[in-house]
């Protein structure tokens, strides 16, 4: 079934663009091996401090709300060994449990922006992703990425990726300090942050939740079946369209809005023939009447 065509194409990563694998396997086991060395050999460095006081200022609420297995983290600085210690377990316990919060998302993206431009990470992406990215592009559809990574995350991977740099092909990026991405308020801020009515916007994503919220803003959502995700259940299927690859995606061609009954405009010749016709019909009418 043909969508109608958007005026902006919202991408999720995970599961969408890229391979959950390539995050699980990959980006997340670097972080988790190297945020000690990183934030050790940053210590000194502005980033690594406001990155523990962002890890500290969630570490606090997790505890108050008495979130099992909370790891709080001492004030002091980062080169402390009983901060770092703390800071480290932290992270550990967040990634152990698959947090998606600002704090950490912040951090990863700091510890991963080295290894991309060292080259030793590649950003996967699907081989019909960037493909599907230049033909919008080129028919003047605009490309926003909508993921809990951060947007430092985001740009490292399109900009790194095993295709080379895709930045250019994107409009911009939002990530969960806009808010969750299963909460409708997210999107419905999304879609006045790029001026964009939401109904014009098609939102593309593997979690069923994500597109729920999407669609309760008004937009129009589609889900992503990628080798890897998890499974979706009947009742998904049968609220969204599902697509394995963005080759199937199909836009029909734009039609008027309901209800404009204004004729086409008619092109300049038209309209003077239209107006000889009606001079010629005018002088024969006045003819008859003098015989």
């Amino acid at each position: 079934m043909a969508l109608r065509r958007p005026t902006v194409v919202l991408l999720d990563i995970e599961g969408t663009t890229t391979s959950i694998s390539f995050v699980k396997d990959t980006l997340f086991p670097y972080a988790r091996e190297n945020v000690e060395a990183f934030l050790a050999d940053k210590a000194n460095q502005e980033a690594a401090s406001a990155a523990v006081a962002l890890l500290r200022q969630q570490a606090t609420e997790d505890v108050n709300e008495d979130l099992e297995g909370a790891v709080a983290i001492p004030e002091g600085h980062v080169a402390d060994s009983t901060v770092l210690a703390a800071a480290v377990q932290n992270v550990h316990w967040q990634m152990s449990i698959d947090r998606k919060t600002t704090a950490l998302k912040s951090l990863q993206g700091q510890i991963w922006q080295k290894a991309y431009q060292d080259g030793v990470i590649k950003g996967h992406l699907y081989d019909d992703v960037e493909p599907a990215l230049r033909t919008w592009k080129d028919q003047g559809i605009k490309i926003y990425i909508y993921s809990s990574g951060s947007i430092k995350a985001q740009k490292l991977l399109f900009g790194h990726s095993q295709q080379g740099d895709i930045k250019p092909l994107l409009s911009g990026y939002f990530d969960t300090t806009t808010g969750h991405k299963r909460e409708a308020e997210s999107y419905v801020k999304i879609a006045q942050a790029i001026d964009t009515d939401p109904a014009t916007v098609l939102f593309l994503t593997d979690v069923v939740q994500e597109a729920r919220a999407a669609k309760a803003a008004g937009m129009n959502a589609v889900l992503s079946v990628r080798p890897g995700n998890t499974e979706l259940d009947q009742a998904a299927r049968d609220e969204f369209q599902t697509i394995t690859s963005f080759e199937q995606l199909a836009f029909a061609p734009e039609q008027p809005s309901v209800g404009d009954t204004r004729p086409a405009p008619e092109s300049e010749g038209t309209q003077q023939d239209a107006e000889e016709a009606n001079t010629e019909s005018t002088g024969a009418t006045k003819r008859l009447r003098s015989q």
